[in-house]
């Protein structure tokens, strides 16, 4: 083999090579770095997106909800299941909440949002948003005057433009049946916190308050929406929820972040293979550059071949000189375009150089998070494309009379 790369060098490092060949040597060397190295930004494009959602979403949501069949009704034995369900093997904790989709009404400005009742010691150690206080503090005391507190996301303070301190009164949907007729409830609260969570739709539309007032605001007495419950290892969330569900009883059923969410990532996963497919075109057709340089290279150098053949030189050898020139061709074109990709991906992930409306995108910018697998099949593709490229010219080459060059020359 050492004759083969030594002629295969030789042809690629020739001063004497036309300047189109040495121009189309360049380009399929540049057309293999773009492709990868583009495929790199692009699947880590896609998998930071990925892992920005699903982490903003942990953040937010519970790994598994524990919910009643019948829904209108809620759970109230909810303290007895909590004792049930604690001890189970990969169980971080059980929280109960209630959920109340209502109307935030301050400074003349009306706002829907989903209020959710939680038990303060229990979800500050559960809920990652309620250890993300930015203005205040995570306390549900009230004032002096007997309002209890309520903490609010950022971005709905500032659309409705709250500061700790301000009071704001919630109604509830729920209503009272008075001699007038069914009223909705309300109640005045004191906003004691701030939280940002890093997810925009949560900090614009939640709100928090504890789950004896939220009980009370709905009308629903000592009764719970449902349970959540978060584990210590996500891997292993459905089984978990299938113990669960088992050991609550057929009265209830189990839901998981996944599922809740599974329409997102599905489309997330979607989006990811049609741009590896698209992407991966570009070094498509940096390959068939690599078969015509080969081509090109048979053509320049048929008197050379004749000449190797004649001397003893066989025609696998001579086939396996095109194939290495190919591979080296492809190797030198990965090898750049990983390096160059992940030097990117790297960059504009630090940096945060493309900025978001996280309106739109849940993220303020565009997350790159490069993953090795990745730079393993990429590689192991271009390089698979690079020496099929070479099939055809290289038996070509092989295939080559070397009377019948000779005899013209």
């Amino acid at each position: 083999m050492k004759f083969e790369w030594m002629v295969a060098r030789r042809y690629l490092r020739s001063k004497h090579k036309p300047p189109v060949l040495r121009l189309v040597t360049f380009l399929s060397v540049v057309g293999v770095a773009a492709g990868v190295a583009t495929l790199v930004i692009a699947l880590a494009m896609n998998t930071g997106f990925s892992q920005a959602i699903r982490n903003r979403l942990l953040v937010v949501t519970a790994h598994i909800n524990l919910k009643p069949n019948n829904g209108a009704e809620g759970i109230r034995d909810y303290r007895q299941l909590m004792a049930r369900l604690g001890p189970t093997p990969g169980v971080r904790s059980v929280t109960p909440v209630v959920y109340n989709t209502v109307l935030l009404y301050a400074h003349d400005k009306p706002q829907g949002v989903v209020l959710k009742g939680v038990d303060p010691e229990l979800e500050e150690r559960a809920d990652a948003a309620l250890r993300h206080i930015v203005s205040g503090s995570d306390s549900f005391a009230a004032d002096s005057f007997g309002i209890p507190g309520i903490l609010i996301g950022r971005i709905l303070a500032e659309d409705v433009d709250l500061s700790v301190g301000d009071y704001v009164t919630i109604i509830s949907p729920q209503g009272s049946l008075t001699p007038f007729g069914m009223l909705p409830r309300s109640q005045r609260f004191r906003v004691n916190g701030i939280f940002d969570s890093g997810f925009y739709d949560y900090d614009a539309n939640w709100t928090f308050i504890t789950l004896h007032a939220a009980q009370e605001l709905a009308g629903i007495g000592d009764v719970i929406s449902e349970l959540e419950i978060r584990v210590n290892d996500l891997d292993h969330t459905d089984e978990i929820a299938s113990v669960i569900a088992q050991e609550a009883g057929s009265g209830y059923h189990t839901t998981t972040w996944s599922e809740e969410n599974r329409a997102l990532f599905r489309a997330m996963s979607l989006e990811k293979l049609v741009t590896a497919v698209f992407v991966g075109l570009i070094t498509f057709v940096a390959g068939l550059n690599i078969l015509v340089v080969l081509a090109m290279t048979v053509t320049d150098k048929a008197h050379d071949i004749a000449v190797l053949m004649t001397l003893g030189a066989r025609r696998v050898q001579v086939r396996n000189i095109f194939v290495l020139q190919g591979f080296l061709v492809g190797v030198t074109g990965t090898a750049i375009g990983l390096l160059l990709g992940y030097a990117l991906a790297w960059t504009a992930n630090h940096w945060r150089l493309v900025p978001l409306n996280p309106e739109i995108y849940a993220v303020p910018y565009v997350p790159f998070h490069s993953n090795g697998w990745d730079a393993l099949w990429i590689g192991a593709a271009a390089l698979a494309i690079s020496v099929a490229a070479t099939v055809y010219p290289a038996r070509a080459a092989s295939g080559t009379r070397p009377v019948d060059i000779l005899r013209a020359e």
